[in-house]
Parts: structure tokens; sequence; C-alpha cells
């Protein structure tokens, strides 16, 4: 199955690769690195020439794929503002869903103090862990310098973007 998508995703115009890449990251400066690096071997291959765009990836691509994320238990956002991503993003807070409203409104406060402090989203690798963890994470990263917490963000939607390719094979047609 996975080397059928990757048949696929090598066959398919620049144009629609580009869109199916641009939904696992978020960045258009990755997702057209990514398309002109083709054709890759393997899904192995594929993760590689991710690790080695995110590797040269400039700030402002990191903010992008940041800004491409929904904020943590901001169930309104994951409903409505975005569309590319929504089928993943939900999945992925599923540990939201069932969490107390005192929970949901101190991932509020911390994500609004988050934005205010640092000027992007909070993003974490949420796939696995519970409200209580991910409120945990944020306000443990809220006492970050910008300079600390950049890489660390940038670390989480490296993770992400690698479920999220995983999750594009696996989605994938036989």
């Amino acid at each position: 199955m996975s080397q059928d998508f990757i048949e696929q995703i090598n066959s398919l115009s620049d144009e629609a690769t580009y869109e199916k890449l641009l939904a696992c990251c978020g960045s258009k400066w990755w997702s057209q690195q990514m398309t002109a690096a083709r054709p890759y071997a393997n899904v192995d291959a594929l993760h590689a020439a991710a690790d080695k765009e995110f590797d040269r990836m400039p700030r402002d691509a990191w903010l992008e794929a940041i800004a491409s994320h929904p904020r943590i238990g901001d169930l309104e956002s994951l409903k409505m503002k975005f569309a590319g991503n929504k089928q993943w993003s939900s999945g992925e807070q599923a540990g939201v869903a069932s969490a107390h409203d005192d929970v949901l409104e101190r991932l509020k406060t911390g994500n609004d103090a988050y934005f205010e402090r640092f000027g992007y989203t909070f993003v974490v690798c949420a796939t696995g862990k519970s409200a209580g963890e991910m409120l945990q994470i944020l306000e443990s990263r809220l006492s970050n310098d910008p300079e600390t917490e950049l890489p660390i963000a940038a670390a989480e939607q490296r993770k992400i973007t690698h479920l999220r390719i995983d999750k594009l094979v696996a989605d994938h047609p036989q």
C-alpha cells in the first residue's frame, strides 16, 4: 500500500502534490520544496526528505506551519477555520473532547497567554495526550524565553507532520 502511495505522489501534478503535502505541514515553503524533491523511492525517503527540508526551513515558514493549527481545546476553530487539516486536527486533539470545563478554560487562558508572549499559536503533538497533559505542557512552556520556545514548537510541528504523512499514506486507497 505504501508503495502505491509513493507511485501516486510521484505521478501527481505539482499542484496536487503540493496540496496533499500542505495539508500535512501547513507551510507553503516546505510543501514547495517537498514537491520539487520528487520522485521518492519509498515512504522512508519521503520522511528523510521532510527532515532535510525541516532542517533548512526559514523562521517564517515555521511560523506559517504553526499558524495552520487551531488552538488546543478551541473546538470552534477545529470545526470552522482549519478545513484543510480538520480531519486530522480534531482526531489529534481527541483528548480535549472529554475535558472538564475548568481544564478547557485553563487551556483557553494559557493559549491566550502563550500567543501574547510568543506571537504564535501553542503547538504540541497532541496525539495520545489528555487535555490535562497538554495543559501541563502548555503551562510549563510559558516560562520559556522566545529563543528557546520556537525550536521546541518547531520540533512539535515536525512530529505532527511526520504523523500526518503516515496518515496520508494509510488513507491512500489501494
